[in-house]
Protein backbone atom coordinates (compact mmCIF):
# COMPACT_ATOMS: atom_id res chain seq x y z
CA UNK A 1 0.00 0.00 0.00
CA UNK A 2 2.73 2.44 0.96
CA UNK A 3 4.73 1.48 -2.13
CA UNK A 4 1.67 2.19 -4.31
CA UNK A 5 1.33 5.64 -2.75
CA UNK A 6 5.03 6.37 -3.33
CA UNK A 7 4.94 5.11 -6.94
CA UNK A 8 1.86 7.21 -7.66
CA UNK A 9 3.47 10.30 -6.11
CA UNK A 10 6.69 9.74 -8.05
CA UNK A 11 4.82 9.31 -11.35
CA UNK A 12 2.75 12.44 -10.76
CA UNK A 13 5.83 14.47 -9.77
CA UNK A 14 7.64 13.30 -12.90
CA UNK A 15 4.65 14.43 -14.98
CA UNK A 16 4.85 17.87 -13.34
CA UNK A 17 8.52 18.15 -14.32
CA UNK A 18 7.72 17.01 -17.88
CA UNK A 19 4.95 19.62 -18.11
CA UNK A 20 7.44 22.27 -16.98
CA UNK A 21 9.89 21.15 -19.67
CA UNK A 22 7.10 21.54 -22.21
CA UNK A 23 6.32 25.04 -20.99
CA UNK A 24 10.00 25.98 -21.09
CA UNK A 25 10.25 24.73 -24.68
CA UNK A 26 7.53 27.19 -25.70
CA UNK A 27 9.40 30.12 -24.18
CA UNK A 28 11.61 31.69 -26.76
CA UNK A 29 15.30 32.27 -26.17
CA UNK A 30 17.73 33.94 -28.54
CA UNK A 31 18.17 30.70 -30.49
CA UNK A 32 15.76 29.16 -32.97
CA UNK A 33 14.29 25.87 -31.82
CA UNK A 34 11.70 23.80 -33.71
CA UNK A 35 9.93 23.14 -30.37
CA UNK A 36 9.02 26.84 -30.33
CA UNK A 37 6.27 26.08 -32.87
CA UNK A 38 5.01 22.88 -31.18
CA UNK A 39 1.78 24.40 -29.90
CA UNK A 40 0.78 25.99 -33.23
CA UNK A 41 -2.18 24.30 -34.90
CA UNK A 42 -2.99 24.59 -38.62
CA UNK A 43 -6.34 24.26 -40.40
CA UNK A 44 -5.82 21.10 -42.46
CA UNK A 45 -8.88 20.44 -44.62
CA UNK A 46 -11.29 21.50 -41.90
CA UNK A 47 -9.57 19.97 -38.87
CA UNK A 48 -6.96 21.59 -36.64
CA UNK A 49 -3.64 19.70 -36.78
CA UNK A 50 -0.33 20.38 -35.01
CA UNK A 51 2.12 22.14 -37.34
CA UNK A 52 4.62 19.28 -36.94
CA UNK A 53 2.10 16.89 -38.56
CA UNK A 54 1.67 18.93 -41.75
CA UNK A 55 5.23 20.17 -42.25
CA UNK A 56 8.89 19.56 -41.52
CA UNK A 57 10.33 22.13 -39.09
CA UNK A 58 14.07 22.66 -38.76
CA UNK A 59 16.47 25.28 -37.44
CA UNK A 60 18.55 26.23 -40.47
CA UNK A 61 20.58 28.90 -38.67
CA UNK A 62 20.90 30.10 -35.10
CA UNK A 63 17.93 32.48 -35.42
CA UNK A 64 16.03 31.07 -38.41
CA UNK A 65 13.41 28.31 -38.54
CA UNK A 66 12.65 26.65 -41.87
CA UNK A 67 9.24 25.08 -42.43
CA UNK A 68 8.67 22.77 -45.42
CA UNK A 69 4.99 21.79 -45.78
CA UNK A 70 4.18 18.29 -47.02
CA UNK A 71 1.69 19.82 -49.48
CA UNK A 72 2.19 23.02 -51.46
CA UNK A 73 -1.34 24.30 -50.82
CA UNK A 74 -0.68 24.35 -47.04
CA UNK A 75 1.82 27.25 -47.25
CA UNK A 76 -0.75 30.03 -46.75
CA UNK A 77 -2.54 28.18 -43.92
CA UNK A 78 0.76 27.63 -42.08
CA UNK A 79 1.78 31.25 -42.62
CA UNK A 80 -1.56 32.44 -41.24
CA UNK A 81 -1.31 30.13 -38.20
CA UNK A 82 2.16 31.45 -37.32
CA UNK A 83 1.09 35.09 -37.72
CA UNK A 84 -2.01 34.66 -35.54
CA UNK A 85 -0.10 32.78 -32.81
CA UNK A 86 0.95 34.49 -29.59
CA UNK A 87 4.64 34.36 -30.57
CA UNK A 88 4.71 37.63 -32.50
CA UNK A 89 6.66 36.17 -35.44
CA UNK A 90 6.46 37.17 -39.10
CA UNK A 91 7.03 34.31 -41.54
CA UNK A 92 8.36 34.94 -45.05
CA UNK A 93 7.61 32.58 -47.92
CA UNK A 94 9.92 31.62 -50.76
CA UNK A 95 7.99 29.23 -53.01
CA UNK A 96 7.01 26.26 -50.87
CA UNK A 97 9.45 26.99 -48.02
CA UNK A 98 8.52 29.24 -45.11
CA UNK A 99 11.26 30.96 -43.13
CA UNK A 100 10.70 32.42 -39.69
CA UNK A 101 13.46 34.76 -38.53
CA UNK A 102 13.47 35.31 -34.78
CA UNK A 103 14.25 38.89 -33.83
CA UNK A 104 16.94 39.31 -31.18
CA UNK A 105 15.59 39.67 -27.66
CA UNK A 106 15.94 43.06 -25.98
CA UNK A 107 17.18 43.28 -22.39
CA UNK A 108 13.69 44.30 -21.24
CA UNK A 109 12.09 41.33 -23.04
CA UNK A 110 14.67 38.95 -21.54
CA UNK A 111 13.78 40.13 -18.04
CA UNK A 112 10.07 39.65 -18.77
CA UNK A 113 10.79 36.13 -20.03
CA UNK A 114 12.76 35.35 -16.85
CA UNK A 115 9.76 36.44 -14.75
CA UNK A 116 7.53 34.10 -16.79
CA UNK A 117 10.03 31.24 -16.46
CA UNK A 118 10.28 31.75 -12.68
CA UNK A 119 6.49 31.76 -12.29
CA UNK A 120 6.24 28.53 -14.35
CA UNK A 121 8.92 26.93 -12.14
CA UNK A 122 7.10 28.04 -8.98
CA UNK A 123 3.85 26.57 -10.33
CA UNK A 124 5.68 23.26 -10.88
CA UNK A 125 7.07 23.37 -7.31
CA UNK A 126 3.59 24.02 -5.93
CA UNK A 127 2.21 21.08 -7.94
CA UNK A 128 4.94 18.82 -6.55
CA UNK A 129 4.21 19.96 -2.99
CA UNK A 130 0.49 19.32 -3.53
CA UNK A 131 1.33 15.78 -4.64
CA UNK A 132 3.40 15.36 -1.45
CA UNK A 133 0.43 16.56 0.61
CA UNK A 134 -1.88 14.08 -1.14
CA UNK A 135 0.55 11.21 -0.52
CA UNK A 136 0.92 12.15 3.16
CA UNK A 137 -2.87 12.36 3.52
CA UNK A 138 -3.18 8.87 2.02
CA UNK A 139 -0.61 7.58 4.55
CA UNK A 140 -2.53 9.19 7.43
CA UNK A 141 -5.72 7.52 6.18
CA UNK A 142 -3.99 4.13 6.25
CA UNK A 143 -2.81 4.84 9.79
CA UNK A 144 -6.31 5.88 10.84
CA UNK A 145 -7.71 2.63 9.43
CA UNK A 146 -5.00 0.76 11.36
CA UNK A 147 -3.57 -0.77 8.17
CA UNK A 148 -0.06 0.53 8.93
CA UNK A 149 1.87 1.45 12.09
CA UNK A 150 2.96 4.95 13.10
CA UNK A 151 6.57 4.03 12.29
CA UNK A 152 5.54 2.94 8.79
CA UNK A 153 3.67 6.19 8.33
CA UNK A 154 6.65 8.29 9.46
CA UNK A 155 9.00 6.31 7.20
CA UNK A 156 6.63 6.76 4.25
CA UNK A 157 6.38 10.51 4.88
CA UNK A 158 10.18 10.76 5.01
CA UNK A 159 10.48 8.89 1.71
CA UNK A 160 7.81 11.08 0.10
CA UNK A 161 9.71 14.15 1.37
CA UNK A 162 12.93 12.84 -0.22
CA UNK A 163 11.04 12.38 -3.50
CA UNK A 164 9.69 15.91 -3.21
CA UNK A 165 13.17 17.33 -2.54
CA UNK A 166 14.57 15.46 -5.55
CA UNK A 167 11.91 16.74 -7.95
CA UNK A 168 12.05 20.32 -6.61
CA UNK A 169 15.84 20.23 -7.13
CA UNK A 170 15.23 19.07 -10.71
CA UNK A 171 12.85 22.02 -11.24
CA UNK A 172 15.51 24.38 -9.84
CA UNK A 173 18.12 22.91 -12.21
CA UNK A 174 15.81 23.35 -15.20
CA UNK A 175 15.06 26.92 -14.11
CA UNK A 176 18.74 27.82 -13.77
CA UNK A 177 19.50 26.37 -17.21
CA UNK A 178 16.59 28.26 -18.83
CA UNK A 179 17.57 31.55 -17.14
CA UNK A 180 21.16 31.11 -18.35
CA UNK A 181 19.82 30.37 -21.84
CA UNK A 182 17.65 33.50 -21.79
CA UNK A 183 20.46 35.78 -20.67
CA UNK A 184 22.88 34.62 -23.39
CA UNK A 185 23.22 37.13 -26.17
Amino acid sequence: MINDIKKDAQARMAKSVEALKGEFAKIRTGRASPSLLDHIRVDYYGSMMPLSQVANISASESRTLTISPWEKNMVSAIEKAIMTSDLGLNPSTAGSVIRVILPPLTEERRKEMIKVVRSEAEAARVAIRNIRRDANTDCKELLKEKEITEDDERRAEDEVQKLTDRFVAEVDTLLAAKEKDLMEI
